[in-house]
């Protein structure tokens, strides 16, 4: 096996997922791209990362999450013995139940060993059924991937009563599938049409044809977020997308990204990522470039 294809795999036209490991370097540049990462800290007494605005220093047996097009860096660490799974944002935008999962724990980018021993064993037991599925030769193995990749998300989802109270704010309540398939269709909706004239969440409610105060209930018990703020971060995920394309102004990117103006857009982009979105388009790494 070729370990040194590090982020080089082409997702939007390959495959879903990537698994590698063998890195030789310490260390990477600040970057973004448009899939997300999951690292299982190897050993060694220096293991620095960052993701975002805040900086981690952990142990062998952490994980640490980038969601797609998050700000990440490896400062110093272990590479040549961690354990790298990369997923296509396409593949987790394709079931409700990933898209919910993502964005309820967008802020979650570490899971300590020390902290969450019980979980974290249930984590690594699963990537690590990943890791000799993806080197072998198997036929399916893509397949087998990405099913171990649904249940690590599934785990996760199942312990959200540990992390911190701003990641679970209310109780995780079932809801029934018509109600769920309506809020499918609303948020499928949205994000085919960033730039409709109403997208407010009164008349999402009304598409949905449930009360305002329900809807608004059930959004944020679903997505972990409230209305308005889901809707900034799926125009932020379109802008982020769009901002890969070099050839396009910073007025296409936010007028196609549903941002009614230029200071708008820049104001919710800088509040979110911690830097303007010229500065941020500077750091994007190509998939095709790799590492």
């Amino acid at each position: 096996m070729d370990y040194s294809r590090y982020e080089t795999y082409e997702f939007d036209n390959r495959s879903a997922i990537n698994v590698t490991t063998g890195y030789r370097e310490r260390s990477y540049q600040m970057h973004w791209h448009s899939y997300g990462e999951i690292i299982l800290v190897g050993p060694g007494k220096t293991n620095i990362f960052r993701v975002n605005q805040n900086t981690y220093h952990l142990v062998e047996g952490d994980f640490v999450i980038a969601w797609p097009m998050e700000m990440h860096a490896i400062i110093d660490a272990d590479r040549k013995d961690s354990l790298v799974i990369q997923f296509s944002n396409g593949f987790v935008n394709s079931l409700f139940d990933l898209q919910r999962i993502m964005h309820f724990y967008r802020n979650l980018h570490v899971i300590c060993i020390n902290n969450h021993p019980e979980l974290v064993k249930k984590l690594t037991e699963i990537t690590d059924k990943m890791k000799n599925i993806f080197f072998s030769n198997q036929s399916n193995r893509e397949l087998m991937c990405c099913m171990l990749l649904m249940d690590f998300m599934l785990v996760l989802d199942e312990h959200r009563e540990e992390f911190d109270p701003e990641l679970s704010t209310e109780e995780h309540k079932p809801y029934e599938d018509d109600v769920i398939r309506r809020m499918m269709q609303v948020t499928d909706y949205i994000k085919n049409n960033l730039t409709a004239d109403d997208l407010s969440q009164g008349a999402m409610a009304q598409m949905a044809g449930i009360s305002r105060d329900y809807f608004s209930r059930i959004f944020k018990n679903v997505t972990g977020m409230n209305y308005n703020k889901w809707l900034n971060m799926i125009r932020l995920e379109k802008a982020t997308e769009l901002l890969s394309h070099k050839n396009m102004s910073m007025t296409e990117v936010a007028m196609l990204s549903g941002f009614q103006s230029i200071p708008s857009f820049n104001r919710v982009f800088h509040e979110e990522k911690g830097m303007p979105p010229g500065e941020y388009r500077t750091l994007f790494v190509d998939d095709m470039k790799g590492k």
